[in-house]
């Protein structure tokens, strides 16, 4: 028979039982986030107002798109960590199963138009 104290069953699980993982992976990507935001939004507010050859000029540049596409995909994701976290909060049953997959089929929907439209510029 093995003893364990409830200190080290308890150790490195939370409540899903997954350990740190959420965490450590919202704190990177809003790390990685806080580095790229002020990027586009400083290139995004010089080209606010320009007319549509100057954007598409812009935003065809492969450092910005880039960026955006950063901007998009990591953002996004950070959003569809954190909605799950409170959808799994606060919601129950089967509203929470409904909730959680149209939360993710919005964050990867918004995605890939984000993509494919940042595509269709820079290409």
């Amino acid at each position: 028979m093995r003893y364990l104290t409830a200190r080290k069953r308890a150790e490195g699980k939370g409540a899903a039982h997954s350990g740190p993982e959420h965490h450590w992976h919202m704190m990177v990507s809003a790390v990685g986030l806080a580095l790229i935001v002020p990027t586009f939004l400083f290139i995004f507010g010089r080209t606010l107002g320009g007319s549509h050859a100057e954007v598409i000029d812009k935003f065809s540049h492969p450092g910005v798109a880039i960026l955006t596409g950063l901007v998009l995909f990591v953002g996004l994701r950070h959003f569809n960590s954190g909605a799950a976290t409170m959808i799994e909060d606060y919601a129950h049953g089967t509203a929470r199963k409904l909730l959680l997959i149209g939360s993710t089929c919005l964050t990867y929907g918004l995605i890939a138009t984000g993509l494919f439209s940042l595509a269709k510029i820079a290409l």
